[in-house]
């Protein structure tokens, strides 16, 4: 298990979880749990900042139930500003209230307030994570969420000896907070991340972090489950264990076809579940040292970007070599940070298991395809007094539309009928085409708008997005994540997407079904999901500078006919805007 970091003094931002102790498993049918949120001095890097931590524990705790379980959480924000929080991946059936980004499904809780949050677990089973969603505060408010097989039933894989959360999180020495700010009064792109970290800690490559390396120790012939969950704000990563090789047998909350890898590449709001076998014949041998690096770094293929180009470590020890010399541990191979390649042929093996106990659901037909290109872009800056390139504003766009958070949330506007909070607009396809890959394009089509556009569908439709990646400014792998489903992975390719060619290929059998993909640099992916969960559901890039630049909208999904169809009224106690 991964340990508890205690943290002192804090902005208590209330995070009560109804749950008791976390750090073990307790199989209740509801879980009440009392998070509270807190500010506390934290030292990284030889620097002491006050952060935001849940229960002064960072990363915060980890979640425990079963597939079937209801947690409910109790939120007390007795910081000196907002938050929220979101549950990232669980569907929350026809209760999109809990769900937790600001201005979408809620107002934030202001400070003195509370809130309860129900998170029902359906259909989910595997590794998930909860974090802040609202601006960057999840850097360091983030845990992990592990449900187990539902009562009666058991993993489709011999049931490891113990499972191991992982998560991989990104630091600044400087106030994350004042890194937003910057980046919103400027125009310009945001002060890059001194540091990655496992579990909260950078390793042995930094200043002043070698003596709090996270360590894993393992017997040899033991097999682990390594919850892998990518936590970072910005960056995408390669991650791998020296010595050893990963079994993938989950993403997102749902298993997949086992498959046997060097590395995973994870992008932000991904989670991986991999199995590892402690079977390096150096552990065996009591008299001989037996350490190795589990070592995360980014994977960046956009050109002309800065990123935080360091190395994050963690060390695997196996118990027998513990009276052995000490020596350094061995480093893993891990690709090149441009290297597209890799994370592609590592991204084509994910296929959903689709056996009898865990089938899959594939729309066979659409009702809608909804085309949308996914762009870094420019505002005009008055003046021209911004940052950015050409002393304009980054912005970024899905269909060249920026999303702007409207004044109130947009489900309660939706639900009492408030007219002028959003529009219904959200264009089906591009407003133009042209090649959108190619390496010079128009400096015309660069520039975007602002506006606060969704799009409205009837129940029961099953939808296809083909997110469709562009080389405006920078051609980058984006993450993208939708809230209340899971999807398909029908597809992806590179260059521009062919609607009459490209179905053709399509994997209609066995795609992986996953809540967060990564969009191909200078490519395409389609997913399929079918609209049977009523309210408003927010889809966005999850490289939070790009959230924060417009590369968002949100569908609406109307109400069926049946009583189980319909949207549930909102709890008693939702934050006031």
């Amino acid at each position: 298990m991964m340990g508890v970091l205690k943290v002192s003094m804090m902005q208590v931002l209330g995070f009560v979880l109804l749950f008791g102790a976390l750090a073990s498993p307790t199989w209740a049918k509801v879980h009440h749990h009392t998070f509270v949120i807190e500010e506390t001095n934290y030292t990284r890097l030889c620097r002491t900042k006050s952060i935001l931590t849940v229960n002064g524990q960072f990363p915060g705790p980890t979640i425990y139930a079963r597939n079937g379980d209801t947690v409910i959480v109790k939120v007390y924000n007795r910081a000196s500003y907002n938050i929220t929080l979101h549950w990232h991946g669980v569907d929350e059936p026809r209760n999109p209230w809990s769900d937790g980004p600001e201005y979408i499904t809620q107002c934030p809780i202001q400070p003195g307030g509370n809130f309860t949050q129900r998170i029902d677990l359906t259909e989910e089973e595997g590794t998930l994570w909860w974090h802040a969603h609202s601006d960057w505060d999840r850097a360091t408010l983030y845990g992990a969420i592990v449900i187990h097989p539902a009562r009666g039933t058991t993993f489709p894989f011999p049931k490891p000896h113990k499972e191991i959360p992982i998560l991989l999180g990104e630091w600044w020495i400087a106030n994350v907070s004042q890194v937003l700010a910057n980046l919103i009064q400027t125009g310009a792109d945001a002060q890059i991340s001194d540091a990655y970290t496992i579990n909260g800690q950078p390793g042995d490559f930094y200043p002043c972090s070698r003596k709090d390396t996270f360590k894993v120790l393992v017997e040899y012939g033991k097999t682990y489950l390594l919850r892998v969950i990518n936590a970072a704000i910005n960056n995408e990563l390669f991650f791998a264990v020296a010595g050893h090789k990963l079994t993938v047998v989950g993403t997102d909350a749902s298993y997949t076809k086992p498959f046997t890898t060097d590395f995973i590449m994870i992008t932000p709001g991904q989670t991986f579940d991999v199995l590892l076998e402690a079977n390096n014949p150096a552990g065996a041998d009591p008299s001989a040292p037996c350490r190795f690096y589990m070592a995360a770094r980014s994977y960046s293929g956009a050109k002309n970007v800065s990123f935080d180009n360091t190395t994050a470590t963690a060390i695997l020890e196996y118990t027998s070599s513990a009276s052995a010399p000490a020596v350094p541990p061995q480093l893993p191979y891990l690709p090149g940070y441009n290297d597209t390649n890799a994370a592609t042929v590592f991204t084509a093996g994910l296929r959903s298991l689709a056996s009898k106990e865990h089938p899959v659901d594939v729309p066979q037909t659409i009702d809608q395809r909804i085309i949308i290109t996914v762009s870094v872009n420019l505002l005009t800056c008055p003046g021209g007094t911004c940052s950015g390139p050409g002393k304009n504003r980054l912005a970024a766009s899905l269909n060249n539309d920026s999303f702007q958070n409207p004044p109130i949330d947009i489900l309660g506007a939706y639900y009492h009928s408030i007219a002028g909070d959003y529009g219904t607009d959200f264009p089906n396809r591009p407003p133009s085409y042209f090649n959108f890959t190619a390496d010079m394009i128009p400096q015309n089509m660069v520039f975007t708008k602002r506006n606060t556009e969704v799009k409205v569908l009837e129940y029961n439709t099953s939808v296809e997005v083909v997110f469709q990646g562009t080389n405006l400014l920078a051609g980058e792998n984006h993450p993208m994540h939708l809230h209340g489903f899971s999807f398909y992975v029908v597809g992806r390719g590179f260059g521009n997407y062919d609607e009459k060619k490209d179905p053709l290929g399509y994997n209609l059998v066995d795609p992986a079904y996953e809540n967060t993909l990564g969009v191909p640099r200078n490519g395409w992916a389609a997913i399929r999901f079918r609209a049977a969960n009523p309210g408003v559901w927010f889809m966005h890039c999850h490289l939070d500078r790009h959230l924060t630049w417009g590369m968002d909208t949100a569908f609406i999904v109307k109400n069926g006919k049946g009583p189980q169809e319909r949207l549930l009224p909102p709890p008693p106690d939702m934050p006031p805007c």
